[in-house]
């Protein structure tokens, strides 16, 4: 009975410890992770978890192909929020994260494939809003609102412009409208598309700020050979005009 008792333990250990690493270990290759972040990345159904077909955009279908083209497998799973998903890329061999902003402070931190699209950032504005920017430093006195995690909000903190965050870009629209917000700091196209996407329309830009590239990063023990692989792919589809193709589908 003890003896039984021991193996149906050992079985269960057994279990449990192959259960915890299904996710860890996949049959793939490599593990992508993405955040809704339209018209780049988004869930059919508009919900905060989405895995594999559930998921298109833009970015999404970029990196389907190129990895299609690579001959390289992988697993693709939308989470929220953002903060998670760039913690699971940074910390965990085989993972991946996109879209990304390739910024100095992260160079060294991922391996980059890219770029797969633009994010100019700019300051938005009410369609009858009177601010006027000239610099960045000018937005000083308003209430500006920007999603937490981004690029956008981290570098805006950094310049000492104390934004409001929130966890969903898109209730940035409305915050506007209502004017608990001045100025919202997202990127373009990607703010308009969300504002369309909640009913809000005519917002005016009254700063473009910065023009940044969108990448995949890849955890930095990812073998430099798949990143190879993965750059000439996208590199022939830029030639091919199929990255193009793939905008024009959304935009």
């Amino acid at each position: 009975m003890i003896k039984r008792l021991l193996l149906a333990l050992a079985s269960a250990s057994v279990l449990l410890i192959n259960t915890g690493h299904a996710e860890e270990s996949p049959d793939t290759d490599l593990v992508l992770l993405t955040e809704n972040f339209p018209p780049y990345n988004m869930a059919k159904n508009g919900k905060n978890f989405a895995q594999d077909e559930n998921i298109n955009g833009i970015a999404t279908d970029i990196v389907r192909e190129m990895f299609k083209r690579a001959g390289i497998t992988y697993s693709l799973t939308l989470r929220f929020p953002w903060e998670r998903v760039y913690k699971l890329a940074l910390e965990n061999p085989g993972y991946g994260a996109f879209v990304m902003a390739r910024l100095p402070d992260r160079e060294k931190l991922f391996k980059w494939v890219g770029p797969i699209g633009p994010d100019d950032w700019v300051m938005l504005a009410k369609a009858d809003s009177k601010i006027t920017l000239e610099t960045l430093n000018d937005a000083r006195k308003y209430k500006i609102g920007a999603y937490k995690g981004d690029a956008i909000a981290e570098t805006l903190t950094k310049q000492g412009l104390k934004p409001v965050v929130v966890l969903r870009d898109q209730d940035n629209a409305k915050k506007l409208v209502s004017g608990q917000i001045d100025l919202w700091a997202t990127g373009d196209p990607a703010g308009r598309y969300l504002a369309r996407q909640d009913g809000v329309t005519g917002l005016k830009t009254v700063l473009r700020f910065n023009s940044a590239e969108l990448y995949l990063a890849l955890n930095r023990d990812v073998p430099d050979e798949a990143v190879a692989k993965l750059q000439a792919a996208l590199d022939q589809m830029r030639k091919d005009g199929v990255v193009d193709e793939i905008m024009g589908r959304y935009l």
